[in-house]
């Protein structure tokens, strides 16, 4: 699969085509030292990271932690509270389990691709095929390469390389530590969604809808924002910032543009209380969960902490 379909979608789903070959220490020396103080006392304590929250019912704890799907080196191992959570759990939980590429294959095709013989060029006004040429041009894609993929594939396309470009990179997502650790410990692994799903929301956009999208994000790598935003989002998290996250959280979702709408009401509105669902029943079962999500479902009145509170879950968080 070529290197930006990856990218593409790293912003918005938790995808990796090299989650399992992350350069991090060894996950369960990471964990280990977490609780050694003569390890410690060697190495620096890592930063707190994310946000961190105990879910309680029923006697039994389980942990939600948010992740950001792309990063760089130096974010890991995590810190003891997140490595020491991990290693009482009985299962992690996560988007999708990263380790499965044919069906995330398969979902592109699905929803990110035109039929044989349709092309882009067919379905965007003569305006907004000239601000794509000139985006594709400055980028270095010839637009070729790109034809056969839908307006909001190549939009992602697009602002996931200019992410790359300042050093956050798929394989350092957080997705893939955490998923390297519970292997390491043989912990289940369980999924909340699917690729399949996760990609049809981005194809319930319209033609005119999917220009749109297009163009506003043309526009943010133009002026600058769309690297502006994403990046303060990950140095929120990275520095577990938590009124950062919130005011980067409503950036991105306030407004009516069709990419905020689509955040608000759809990646984030229409998935929480699935996800907050799905975890419940989860919970439910005699596991300990770890629940690795990501960030700003953590975040705002609709948050799955909030969710859960609301179905009689004791909800602490504790960064």
């Amino acid at each position: 699969m070529p290197r930006f379909l990856i990218i593409a979608v790293a912003l918005f789903i938790s995808y990796s085509a090299n989650s399992m070959e992350m350069s991090v220490p060894n996950a369960v020396t990471a964990t280990v030292s977490a609780a050694d103080p003569a390890v410690n006392a060697v190495r620096p304590a890592a930063p707190r990271r994310g946000a961190l929250y105990k879910i309680r019912h029923d006697g039994k704890t389980s942990y939600l932690f948010g992740t950001i799907h792309v990063g760089k080196q130096g974010f890991f191992p995590l810190e003891p509270e997140v490595t020491r959570a991990l290693a009482d759990s009985s299962a992690l939980v996560l988007e999708l389990d990263t380790r499965a590429h044919k069906p995330f294959e398969q979902a592109l095709a699905k929803y990110g691709s035109y039929p044989a013989g349709d092309a882009i060029t067919r379905h965007l006004s003569p305006y907004a095929l000239a601000q794509l040429n000139k985006a594709l041009a400055k980028a270095g894609i010839d637009l070729a390469n790109v034809a056969m993929y839908r307006p909001w594939l190549v939009a992602n396309i697009l602002v996931g390389t200019e992410i790359e470009k300042q050093g956050y990179h798929r394989s350092n997502g957080v997705e893939g530590f955490l998923l390297s650790t519970a292997i390491e410990q043989k912990k289940a692994v369980h999924e909340l969604e699917s690729a399949d799903y996760q990609l049809s929301l981005f194809a319930s956009l319209d033609d005119a809808q999917q220009e749109r999208y297009l163009l506003e994000n043309l526009e943010e790598l133009e002026n600058g924002r769309a690297v502006q935003k994403s990046a303060g989002l990950i140095d929120a998290w990275s520095n577990a910032d938590a009124a950062r996250i919130a005011v980067m959280a409503r950036e991105l979702t306030s407004g009516d543009s069709v990419s905020a709408t689509f955040m608000e009401r759809t990646l984030l509105g229409k998935r929480n209380p699935e996800m907050a669902a799905q975890i419940e029943q989860i919970m439910q079962t005699d596991q300990i969960a770890f629940v690795g999500i990501g960030l700003l479902h953590l975040v705002g009145d609709n948050s799955i902490p909030e969710l859960l509170r609301q179905r009689g879950y004791q909800v602490e968080q504790v960064y």
